[in-house]
């Protein structure tokens, strides 16, 4: 039975800068609780283990979730087993691309009531939601129903086939947009799926099946398996498992490998980051500013390829850093369905715990610390303030290690080779921006920073026709454009 999720005290703004409250009205059905969905079909799970899936900007729960065991996962790979080879690998190209496209067309149909239950239930500010994560998942399905019917042009004069079932686990940050990247592609190379949501962020994932439903996409080509780290353990070990994909943090990639090693299943891994933001003194500098706290701020850090690191050329240095501070200082925290809201809530209790060690590390260590925004920090939920950590080593703890929150650290340089050498000089390789006006210094600049992705003059810009992925301990493989559909075919 479904009911309307109960009515939480309306968080306010507070501060210098209070604005009527505009809280988003599209209203939003909650189940009381949920299962998995396999074959085509809802179900239950077991009640054992359930949870709950909170909403961070109150820390009240929303729903009771299940969490798959062995058994249930291995139901969902069967069930994608027999989607596979008799029905999803035997219909035409043509045809698989409409049922993509068809998915395309729901999600905007759809768009704000997805776009409330993410902010719900993931604490990102309903602007984000509305404005990139919904429209940019619609695109993937678009784009991908598109090469659906064209893959032997995806590698000339080779023949390609797909691999058979895929198994992806996708993390807390992009719960719906996650499942776009890896569902639109595997589906139109012609797989199979079982995905598991993050255990905090299930909601939006299970919304997309009512989809599949909607535009009978066949049963079992799609399964949607909920749980912790047990149930996505059980799930890319499984023998019948031909491709994994997962996104989240370097050290769980390295168990996952560790897990499939001397098997033969292929594996795509975008793991975690310490982008750098390097800006030099003939940048725009409001320009840049915008882009520095687009690229940590307004997602909370919650990105693997946040900007968390800013490297300013000395000369501008105070300049900068005045300019930054200023404009932070107009960011409004606080209720993220609220669409004046530019800073949302920490996605859980332990993620805000983890962003708090490290600010508290980052003070020990003699980094200066400045926090500021247009309104307190609301009293209930999961926040942060945004916060730069100024005077920090290239040795320091804040500069070397991920901490997936609203976080930046600040560097300086002198010239164009100390800036290369200071953001190259981490395990990581994900992401990078660099800001200049002298288009020569940019592409020299860019072409020696060790990433896989760096931004000109921007950051945090995606377009489902653009490959994205990490190198080193960010991990490899690509998603998006042609390169994303390479990981789940056969080449011959």
């Amino acid at each position: 039975m479904n009911k309307t999720a109960p009515k939480k005290p309306e968080l306010q703004l507070q501060g210098a800068l209070d604005l009527s409250p505009s809280p988003e009205s599209c209203p939003v059905t909650f189940r009381e609780r949920y299962g998995h969905f396999i074959d085509g079909k809802r179900v239950a799970g077991k009640d054992a283990d359930d949870f709950d899936t909170l909403n961070p900007a109150t820390g009240q729960p929303i729903a009771r979730v299940a969490a798959a065991d062995a058994t249930e996962v291995d139901k969902a790979v069967k069930a994608a087993r027999k989607a596979y080879d008799k029905v999803w690998s035997k219909m035409s190209p043509a045809d698989r691309g409409k049922y993509i496209y068809r998915i395309a067309r729901r999600l905007q149909e759809r768009s704000r009531e997805l776009a409330v239950a993410e902010t719900i239930d993931n604490g990102k500010p309903i602007r984000e939601t509305r404005d990139v994560d919904v429209p940019l998942a619609a695109q993937h399905f678009f784009y991908y129903a598109g090469w659906a019917d064209k893959l032997q042009y995806a590698a000339p004069g080779r023949d390609v086939r797909p691999l058979g079932v895929a198994a992806q686990v996708i993390p807390w940050n992009f719960p719906l947009l996650m499942a776009a990247w890896k569902i639109a592609p595997a589906l139109a190379a012609g797989n199979t799926v079982v995905i598991k949501p993050a255990e905090t962020t299930p909601i939006t994932v299970t919304m997309l099946t009512e989809i599949f439903e909607e535009i009978d996409l066949p049963p079992g080509v799609v399964n949607v398996v909920n749980g912790a780290g047990a149930t996505g353990a059980a799930l890319v070990t499984h023998p019948d498992v031909d491709k994994v994909a997962f996104t989240g943090s370097t050290g769980v990639g390295r168990i996952i490998m560790r897990a499939i090693a001397g098997t033969k299943k292929k594996a795509t891994m975008e793991l975690g980051g310490k982008g750098a933001n390097i800006v030099f003194a003939d940048a725009a500098l409001d320009q840049a500013v915008e882009g520095v706290i687009n690229g940590i701020f307004f997602n909370q850090g919650h990105v693997c390829c946040a900007g968390s690191r800013l490297l300013v050329e000395e000369s501008i240095a105070a300049d900068f850093l005045d300019r930054l501070r200023r404009r932070v200082s107009t960011l409004r925290i606080g209720n993220p369905l609220d669409k004046n809201t530019d800073i949302g809530a920490i996605n859980s209790a332990e993620q805000l715990a983890t962003v708090e060690r490290y600010i508290a590390i980052g003070q020990r260590e003699g980094a200066e610390l400045w926090q500021g925004a247009a309104c307190a920090r609301p009293d209930a939920g999961y926040f942060v303030m945004p916060t730069i950590l100024t005077g920090v080593q290239q040795s320091d703890t804040v500069v070397r290690e991920e901490i997936f929150g609203p976080v930046l650290s600040v560097l300086t340089f002198r010239t164009p080779d100390e800036a290369v050498k200071k953001a190259n000089d981490t395990e990581y390789g994900l992401a990078a921006g660099v800001w200049t006006e002298k288009t020569s210094k940019l592409f020299d600049v860019a072409h020696r920073l060790n990433a896989g992705v760096v931004w000109a003059n921007g950051y945090n810009l995606f377009d489902p026709a653009s490959p994205f992925g990490g190198i080193r301990h960010s991990g490899f493989g690509r998603e998006g454009g042609p390169a994303g559909l390479m990981p789940y075919l056969e080449v011959r």
